[in-house]
């Protein structure tokens, strides 16, 4: 049965990440709900503490084992057992911390505040990403290309930076979501640089700093936006973060 499902559904070279995406996955969702529990006050998990009740907050063990598997990894090659193990090492590793990427953006532990809701947008952007690499996109649409376009140099390079150019655009003009799916997906990059900048990004300063009826569009469109999909996101990072749970007085983090 597993080799049915490899050779039918796993590209050659591909199974190490494949692996490394379910633990990254798994890895989060069992994080998620242990701290549920522990700010609960359930079960049998606590907060884990060094000596001198320093909280060791699970972006450390998870570092280590990212840094682990990672160049194990590198050093095993995209075939074999071992490189399969080193796989899920890494997706553990990562779970681990960008479960907790709002703390180490914010150095603070802000995993139950608004900024906290950060790390499962970047979970979730992660796991997206690699699932579309998985399913034979490649980065800036190499894919997209024939056998003749491959062997012409010139135009391969000149179609990366293209598509560079466009998902920088659309990171200084604030939409960083779409960004950074435009460097697998190029027409998300193109739709993100030519489309009006947020208010706030380095673009709205500089090109609509002498432009009223520009940076005006931009609120009022951004507005509408917002209003239209934040409450959609919100309610989806309530159920996979577990925000909807507020409970005074208990720990706010895993071990």
């Amino acid at each position: 049965m597993g080799h049915w499902f490899y050779r039918n559904f796993v590209e050659p070279g591909k199974l190490p990440l494949l692996i490394a995406l379910a633990s990254f996955v798994v890895t989060f969702l069992v994080t998620r709900m242990i701290v549920r529990m522990i700010r609960a006050g359930k079960g049998p998990f606590r907060n884990v503490k060094a000596a001198g009740g320093l909280h060791i907050h699970h972006v450390v063990p998870g570092v280590v084992l990212t840094v682990g598997g990672g160049f194990g990894a590198v050093a095993t090659g995209r075939e074999g057992v071992t490189a399969c193990v080193f796989a899920a090492v890494f997706g553990i590793g990562a779970g681990l911390v960008l479960d907790e990427f709002a703390l180490i953006l914010h150095l603070d532990d802000v995993y139950w505040s608004d900024e906290g809701r950060k790390s499962v947008e970047v979970v979730v952007l992660t796991a997206a990403l690699v699932m579309l690499v998985l399913g034979g996109f490649s980065p800036f649409g190499v894919d997209e290309l024939t056998a003749e376009e491959r062997q012409n140099r010139s135009a391969f390079i000149l179609t990366l930076l293209v598509n560079f150019l466009f998902v920088l655009v659309a990171l200084v003009k604030g939409k960083f979501r779409m960004a950074v799916i435009g460097t697998l997906v190029p027409f998300v990059a193109v739709i993100g640089a030519v489309r009006l900048a947020r208010p706030g990004s380095w673009w709205s300063r500089r090109a609509y700093a002498r432009r009223p009826k520009a940076r005006a569009r931009s609120r009022l469109r951004t507005y509408r936006h917002d209003r239209r999909w934040d409450r959609v996101r919100r309610k989806v990072q309530d159920v996979i973060g577990g925000f909807q749970e507020r409970v005074p007085g208990r720990g706010s983090d895993a071990p």
